[in-house]
């Protein structure tokens, strides 16, 4: 709303300046639109469609930001790989349609357990990535435990049939324990997710030292 006022009270607003007021309007709400649409272009170029985290390519960017920024602070930064347990069989018993429900539910979920600084991304499939500023690996292990706990107990329904029960196995690696770079940090996160699992599923694996990524772990992740 934008509000004219003369300065001379008794005097009415001429026809000219209501002209003037209104052209001047029109250029500020063609203005506020080109922003609003700016907004939007840039969310859809860097969200997931489906589950409204962060998609790859911001993944990527962010991750080499938050590596330089916590090695000039001296802190620490977790970060997790974590994906939905035999998503592939569920998608072939359910559907494609049900399979996106529970990403997106698990991307609503994600969105509501972390932190304002945490940055929740969807890093492909049914896989996903999270990125915790200050956080060591044994903090980020504690919270990654309660969103595992949490996962299990989430009822998702589509359309009348109830989903689930849903289970998520999760891989942790910190900066700088287990690397220097984002990608050796990513590689140590995957191996830990490897090892979750390899041990029986629904649980969560801190990476030990500097891991190096097992043969046929990338084959193995399509039938994560």
């Amino acid at each position: 709303m934008i509000h004219f006022q003369t300065t001379d009270d008794i005097r009415e607003i001429s026809a000219s300046e209501l002209s003037l007021a209104g052209t001047f309007a029109e250029q500020i709400g063609l203005s506020i639109a080109n922003i609003r649409l700016r907004e939007a272009l840039r969310s859809q170029s860097i969200r997931d469609a489906l589950t409204g985290l962060f998609n790859r390519r911001y993944l990527e960017e962010t991750l080499e930001r938050e590596v330089h920024r916590t090695a000039r602070a001296s802190q620490a930064l977790g970060v997790t790989m974590l994906d939905v347990d035999h998503f592939q069989s569920f998608n072939d018993t359910f559907g494609h349609a049900a399979g996106d429900a529970v990403l997106h539910e698990i991307g609503v979920f994600l969105l509501r357990n972390t932190r304002a600084d945490d940055i929740a991304c969807r890093y492909g499939g049914e896989e996903f990535v999270l990125i915790m500023p200050n956080a060591d690996a044994e903090a980020t292990r504690i919270r990654i435990e309660q969103m595992r706990l949490g996962v299990k107990d989430l009822r998702i329904m589509y359309g009348d049939k109830p989903l689930g029960p849903i289970t998520i196995s999760a891989g942790i690696a910190a900066f700088p324990a287990h690397g220097s770079s984002p990608k050796q940090i990513m590689t140590a996160a995957d191996a830990a997710l490897y090892q979750a699992k390899k041990a029986g599923r629904d649980r969560v694996v801190v990476a030990e030292g500097d891991v190096d990524l097992p043969p046929g772990v990338m084959a193995l992740a399509a039938g994560r």
